[in-house]
C-alpha cells in the first residue's frame, strides 16, 4: 500500500503515520527524517541538500525530489538503515508519506517520480481538525532537547510527572521556538495558502479520504483503519 498523509502543523500525522506502519508494516518516510538520515549517509542527495541546509536556506524541490528517488528506488545506503523489505524497493513494498509534497509543483513531481518508479499512490489521507484544537495541540508540546532521549510531552494532554522535566532521562523539558503562538498562527497561515490546496489536488484525481482528526491517538488510528477498510474496497 501506497499512502500520503496531509493535515496541518498539530494534526497529528506522525503519531498516526507511524501507529499505521507498525500495523501494516509499511515504511513511514517523513521528509525531515529522510533529510537527516541521506545528510547523515553522505548519499547524493545528501550532499546537495546539506549544501543548502548549512547556509539555513530551503532544500529545493529537485533535490528532495532526488532524494525520495533514492529512498523508493532503493539505490541509497539511507533506504537501507530505513528498512527496505528484502531485494524489493520501498516503491514496489510500500510506504507511508509524511511531510511531502507541501505544495502543488512538489506533488506534479511527486506524480512523475512515482510514474518512473512504475507505482502510484493508491490513497491520500486528510487528518482534518479545527485551529482552535492545532494551536492548543502544538503550543502546549514540550520536548526532551537530549538528542539521545527526544522524548514529546504535552502540558495538557500527555503531562510529565515533573512539571518541566523528561520522564525518561531526567532533562528540563523545551517549549520550541516554533510551537510559541505568534509562530504557530503564521505556520497555520503558511499550511493554508501552500499546502492546503493539496486537499483539493488529490480529492481531483479520486485519491482523498478524509478522517476526523479530534479526539484521543487510539480514536483517531480506529477511524483512520475503518476508513482505509472500506475506501480500499471500493
Amino acid at each position: 500500500m501506497q499512502l500520503l498523509f496531509l493535515g496541518a502543523p498539530g494534526a497529528g500525522k506522525g503519531t498516526q503515520c507511524k501507529m499505521l506502519g507498525e500495523k501494516l508494516a509499511l515504511k513511514h518516510l517523513s521528509s525531515g527524517d529522510l533529510l537527516r538520515e541521506a545528510v547523515k549517509q553522505g548519499t547524493e542527495a545528501g550532499i546537495k541538500a546539506k549544501s543548502f541546509m548549512d547556509k539555513g536556506n530551503l532544500v529545493p524541490d529537485e533535490v528532495l525530489i532526488a532524494m525520495f528517488e533514492e529512498v523508493l528506488s532503493g539505490a541509497s545506503v539511507a533506504s537501507g538503515s530505513l528498512g527496505s523489505s528484502g531485494t524489493k524497493p520501498l516503491a514496489k513494498t510500500g510506504f507511508i508519506l509524511d511531510g511531502f509534497p507541501r505544495n502543488p509543483a512538489q506533488a506534479k513531481a511527486l506524480d512523475d517520480l512515482l510514474e518512473k518508479l512504475d507505482t502510484r499512490l493508491e490513497k491520500v489521507i486528510n487528518l482534518k481538525t479545527s485551529d482552535e484544537l492545532l494551536e492548543e495541540r502544538i503550543t502546549g508540546r514540550r520536548v526532551c532537547p537530549n538528542k539521545e532521549c527526544n522524548a514529546v510531552f504535552h502540558v495538557k494532554f500527555q503531562p510529565s510527572r515533573r512539571d518541566g522535566i523528561c520522564d525518561q532521562c531526567g532533562t528540563e523539558l523545551n517549549h520550541r521556538s516554533d510551537d510559541k503562538p505568534e509562530v504557530v498562527k503564521q505556520r497555520l497561515s503558511v499550511y493554508r495558502e501552500q499546502t492546503a490546496p493539496l486537499i483539493e489536488y488529490y480529492d481531483g484525481k479520486g485519491l482523498l479520504v478524509t478522517v476526523d482528526g479530534e479526539g484521543a491517538p487510539e480514536e483517531v488510528f480506529n477511524k483512520l483503519l475503518e476508513v482505509l477498510k472500506v475506501a480500499c474496497q471500493k
